[in-house]
This record gives C-alpha cells, sequence and structure tokens, in this order.
C-alpha cells in the first residue's frame, strides 16, 4: 500500500513542467478527505504545444510500418501486466477504487490493448467492382485523422484510456489526452508505460487539466476528431464546438441500465449477487452502465427484494486498500451531496421506500465521503431518481405483470447505453432484445466492454462506438480512389 501520493508532472515532447498555465488542483484523497498531492493543471498554452507536437508526428507515425506499431502496442500491454498493482494502487488513490474492483479495470484494460495492437496489421480497404461499360478500378484506402483529441472522465480512466488510445494510435492517429484532475496518478502511469514502449515523444501526450484545457483540446484546429466519456451537460458544449468546426465526435455519455428479471431467470440468488455486485460493488454505483434499475416481475418481486437487500446489507464500506471492502468513497463531499440530496426528496415525494440505507454514512466514515448501500422499492418511474444518473451506491427495485410493461419500464428514461435481460426463454430474450432502446443488451450476466464487441449508447447516452472493428475504424476514415484506362 503507498503511503505518499506520486508526484504528476506535465510533460510533452522534452518539456517537463511542475506548474502548468492552468493552475493547481489540490487533490484530496477520496477516502481520507486529506490533501494529498497538488497536481499542476494544463492550460491552454499546453495544449496547443502538445496538439502542435502531435500534428508534427503524424505523418511520421502513420507511416511506421503495420507490424512496428504492432510490437510497440503488444509491448505496452505487457508493460501495462507488469505494473498491474501499481495500478490498482492508484486508483484506490486517485478515486477511492476497492482493490477488487480495481483489478477488474486494469485486467479489462490490458485485454483492450491487446485487441487493438492486434489490429494493426489488418486494417484494409475493399475492391469495388463496378458495372460500367468504361474498366473502372475502384478501392477504398483506410487512413487516420491525424491528430485526435481524447477526454477522458474521473471514474475509470484506465479502462477509458484502453478503450480510446490504444485504437486511436494502432490505427495511425497521433493524440492528446486529457484525464480529470480528480484522478491524476493512474493516466500519469499510463503515459509514462507508453513512452517506456517505445511510442515516439509527441505521438501521445497525456495532460491532466480541467475544463479549460478540455476546451481547448476540443477547439484546436489541429484536432481533426473528439472521443469523449462524461455527462451530456459537457458533451452538448462539445458537439456546438465541433459544429462550428464540422468536426466528428465519439460521445459515451452514461446511461440508466435496466435489468429485467423474470421467474424463469434460473438461480434467483446467483440474479440477485449479480444485481447488487454490478450497482452497488461496482465503484459505489458511480459508472455509466452499472444496471441501477431492476425490473422484476410479480411473481419473484418480493423474494428478489429480500435477497437484493439481504446481500447489500453485506457490503463492507470502508478503506480501499482493506481487501474485504466492496464499497468505497464517493469521489468528493459534492458527490455525497448530490446523492444524498436526492435520497432526501424521494423521502419528501413519496417517490419510493428506501428499505435499506438511504443516508450518509454514520459512525467511523461519518466525516468521509460515503453513502450508504440503499435499496429502494416502489419508485414513481417519472421522480427523477428513477430518470437521471444517481452515481451512488443506490440500486431501484420496480415491479411489472407483462414483458410490455417491462419494456416500457426500460425504455422510460432518455438514456440508452445498456439493458440486462435475466431469463432462460431465448425466444422471449430475442423478442425483447429487439425492442429495448439500448446501444447493447446483456443476457444472463453477459459482460459488458469486451474490446471485440462494439459498445456505446442510442439517446442522451450519446453516438459512436469502442470495442470490435467499430471501434477502430472511428478512428479511421476511408478514401475511394477511381481508375480508368486512358483513353
Amino acid at each position: 500500500m503507498p503511503t505518499i501520493a506520486p508526484r504528476v508532472q506535465l510533460r510533452y515532447g522534452d518539456t517537463v513542467l511542475d506548474a502548468g498555465s492552468g493552475g493547481v488542483f489540490e487533490h484530496r484523497n477520496p477516502y481520507t478527505g486529506e490533501v494529498q498531492a497538488r497536481i499542476p493543471l494544463a492550460g491552454a498554452a499546453e495544449i496547443d504545444a502538445a496538439v502542435e507536437l502531435a500534428a508534427a508526428q503524424a505523418d511520421s507515425w502513420r507511416r511506421w510500418t503495420p507490424e512496428a506499431r504492432r510490437d510497440v502496442l503488444t509491448r505496452f500491454a505487457e508493460l501495462l501486466i507488469e505494473h498491474r498493482q501499481d495500478f490498482v494502487d492508484l486508483q484506490a488513490l486517485d478515486g477511492g477504487t476497492p482493490l477488487h474492483f480495481g483489478r477488474r479495470i486494469i485486467d479489462n484494460s490490458v485485454s483492450w490493448a491487446r485487441y487493438y495492437a492486434g489490429w494493426c496489421d489488418k486494417l484494409s480497404g475493399e475492391l469495388i467492382s463496378t458495372l460500367d461499360t468504361r474498366e473502372y478500378f475502384s478501392y477504398t484506402a483506410p487512413e487516420p485523422y491525424g491528430v485526435v483529441g481524447i477526454i477522458v472522465t474521473w471514474n475509470g480512466p484506465v479502462i477509458s484510456l484502453g478503450m480510446k488510445v490504444v485504437p486511436a494510435l494502432a490505427a495511425g492517429n497521433c493524440v492528446v489526452v486529457k484525464p480529470s484532475e480528480f484522478t491524476p496518478f493512474s493516466p500519469d502511469l499510463f503515459a509514462q508505460l507508453l513512452r517506456e514502449a517505445g511510442v515516439p515523444q509527441g505521438v501521445c501526450t497525456i495532460l491532466t487539466g480541467g475544463p479549460e484545457a478540455g476546451a481547448a483540446l476540443v477547439r484546436h484546429p489541429k484536432v481533426a476528431k473528439v472521443s469523449f466519456t462524461g455527462g451530456p451537460v459537457a458533451a452538448r458544449q462539445i458537439m456546438h464546438t465541433c459544429a462550428d468546426q464540422l468536426k466528428p465526435a465519439v460521445l459515451e455519455l452514461g446511461g440508466k441500465t435496466a435489468s429485467l428479471v423474470f421467474p424463469d431467470a434460473g438461480d434467483l440468488e446467483a440474479v440477485a449477487n449479480r444485481a447488487v455486485r454490478d450497482c452497488i460493488g461496482v465503484l459505489a454505483g458511480q459508472g455509466c452502465a452499472v444496471p441501477s434499475r431492476l425490473i422484476v416481475h410479480e411473481d419473484i418481486y418480493d423474494e428478489m427484494v429480500e435477497r437484493v437487500t439481504a446481500i447489500a446489507a453485506t457490503y463492507k464500506m470502508g478503506d480501499p486498500f482493506d481487501p474485504e471492502v466492496k464499497v468505497g468513497p464517493l469521489i468528493n463531499a459534492a458527490a455525497v451531496e448530490r446523492v444524498c440530496g436526492m435520497l432526501d426528496r424521494v423521502r419528501r415525494d413519496d417517490a419510493g421506500r428506501i428499505v435499506l440505507g438511504g443516508n450518509k454514512a454514520g459512525g467511523d466514515l461519518a466525516d468521509r465521503n460515503f453513502v450508504e448501500p440503499t435499496i429502494i422499492v416502489d419508485v414513481d418511474p417519472d421522480h427523477e431518481i428513477a430518470q437521471t444518473e444517481i452515481f451512488g451506491p443506490v440500486l431501484l427495485i420496480f415491479e411489472f405483470s407483462t414483458d410490455d410493461e417491462a419494456v416500457a419500464l426500460a425504455n422510460s428514461t432518455p438514456y440508452g447505453l445498456g439493458a440486462n435481460i435475466q431469463s432462460t426463454n431465448l425466444t422471449r430474450v430475442h423478442r425483447l432484445a429487439e425492442r429495448l432502446n439500448a446501444g447493447g443488451v446483456y443476457v444472463n450476466g453477459a459482460r459488458q466492454n469486451l474490446p471485440h464487441t462494439p459498445f456505446g449508447g442510442v439517446g442522451i447516452s450519446g453516438y459512436g462506438r469502442e470495442g470490435g472493428r467499430a471501434g477502430i475504424d472511428e478512428f479511421l476514415r476511408y478514401k475511394t480512389v477511381s481508375i480508368i484506362e486512358p483513353e
């Protein structure tokens, strides 16, 4: 367990800065609340310098042989494995991520890095046949955009970097990345390992910064595409800036995932365990795709409520470095205030019945950033707590009687990132999967965010895809070349 936070500096090219034009951020340990580091923040000046370096390197990097890029990124994946425990520790310091989930994050990031390293030498266009009477020869050729601007949020930055940076580099782009000032330590190590793996200076620069740095990155005229993970409010601002420059973007904006549970779901104890683990046990509910709405058939509703509540009551809160802890702190005091405010309004509006938790943690954790694991039943589906992201350890349970009611509840929010179905009736599964407004449907515990499958949302959950061939295509544009024999 590290006792001192690592030193974060701003690095681009040969420049190393202990202070940036964006000022200094006093990083507080989410668990203790104590200031543990002073983080230099990039501003518009540092972003501009990094983008100029990337633009200068763009032609050279795209001309690296696919095999050479593959080997460098494969080496990077190996370095992630070698530094697995370092990342686990840094994520606990960064955002209060408990050890059990921190390991999952870095293991997933390794999988993404390996997967996209393997795409480097497999990118190709297509030969296009024509029916024209003249003898056309036409083909398409994939090419990188040049410089891609990447912005990742504070919850799980290591997996976000793996999902965005590696495919962008594999496609031949240079990248400039702005991680959140709330979680600066693990992205800093990510950048160090890219350099150690052999990625040339300027090809990938990661600069911690606040909103000023993000805005400068998006509006920079030499940034040809933007990939953003965050919330709809910031995304709308990004879209306005990109629209002014006719610049494309990929937006992953969170969700309000529903999990539909049918009487034929099989082992209900296993279903209940997954429901609690995947919501409350994932970053204390601070995840974009956590299934925070459990929609349960009336025949098993009471049983599921009892099972879920009993399991959630066993989840230990506390020090993220404690291997028995399953629920770490929220990112900061403002997040606790926001979540507790939503819970207070549920009580005020009689919008649901809180059967477990529902308060800021007490006892030894009373002065820290913890909210109790919370279960709410009989929820009003129109209330804000059922319509907006909670980003806290709160699971809502709804009851339904027909398939149509289940689908209507699942589709009742403006989000559309993911949906879960718990049923062994595959006819029902296929029928409902088609009707659910979501970018992905996951059945009986199937994993999200697998590197070989596309991931992304619809509605206010954003657009564009990460994962699979679609994920690397987001960082490529296809040029058509048509040739006709001269007369």
